[in-house]
């Protein structure tokens, strides 16, 4: 076989092998969009039931488990401009993260110190269910923390001051310091503290050094040893969401029974 020959056998070789491997990647992409997705959405509940106390930080429950515990779950699309629920949205087609991305499906907020750029139109309540009616409100929250976006969940009792917990399920923080929102024996300190003030305005916030107890220092949690401008960011992204221009509207309709 002459050079040239061997070049385009090498040639030919190599483009065969691309193409199978390009359909082999996409049709195992496609295979697994959907098991993807439903792992993403499980991912959500659980964190979703973290907060609101229904699965504990350390316990590893299966599908059927999720599925058992997230029964007590209602997700509702809130407008966020209004705080009115919006009644002919439904929550599969609320996408938060991805909706701040579009310029027609969300808005500016004024400049805050959380760094939240776009607020989607449409946000998602996560409401407890208890004898028909609403105990616990689960707000999703996000802001920027020293090195990364933090995202959690944040649990208010019925009367839409007291904390019933908290979870953080992704974040970009240094591990052993800015990192430890996510650990299970910080967030349990939130507990019971309270976000508003008797005028209700979001006033909790992370201290720096040690906070008193509940019943000393209600509006104001343990520092992490470290990561003061972390902490700086979880009380920024917490107030922001409780404020006007996250959720505070749709909590102060709820508080008046106006939902």
């Amino acid at each position: 076989m002459s050079a040239k020959n061997k070049t385009g056998y090498t040639v030919r070789f190599a483009v065969a092998v691309c193409l199978v491997c390009s359909v082999f990647v996409c049709v195992s992409a496609v295979a697994l969009r959907g098991r993807q997705e439903e792992n993403k959405k499980l991912d959500m509940q659980v964190n979703v039931l973290k907060a609101a106390g229904l699965v504990k930080p350390s316990e590893d429950i299966d599908k059927l488990e999720i599925g058992k515990r997230y029964s007590s779950i209602r997700p509702v699309v809130v407008d966020m401009k209004t705080g009115l629920i919006a009644k002919d949205v439904k929550p599969a087609d609320v996408n938060m993260r991805k909706d701040i991305s579009d310029t027609s499906k969300s808005f500016a907020p004024s400049v805050n110190d959380a760094k939240v750029l776009r607020v989607p139109n449409y946000g998602i309540v996560y409401e407890l269910i208890e004898n028909d009616k609403p105990s616990m409100l689960i707000l999703p929250v996000s802001g920027k923390g020293l090195w990364s976006t933090l995202y959690g969940f944040l649990a208010l009792d019925y009367d839409t001051v007291t904390i019933k917990g908290v979870s953080f399920y992704e974040h970009g923080e240094t591990p052993g310091l800015g990192g430890e929102i996510s650990n299970s024996g910080w967030t349990d300190l939130w507990k019971g503290r309270k976000i508003f003030d008797e005028q209700f305005n979001p006033v909790f916030k992370v201290k720096k050094g040690a906070a008193g107890s509940v019943a000393d220092d209600p509006y104001e949690v343990d520092g992490l040893s470290g990561a003061t401008l972390t902490g700086k960011g979880v009380t920024h992204l917490v107030q922001f969401w409780t404020g006007k221009e996250g959720y505070g509207l749709f909590l102060e309709n709820f508080r008046k029974g106006e939902i």
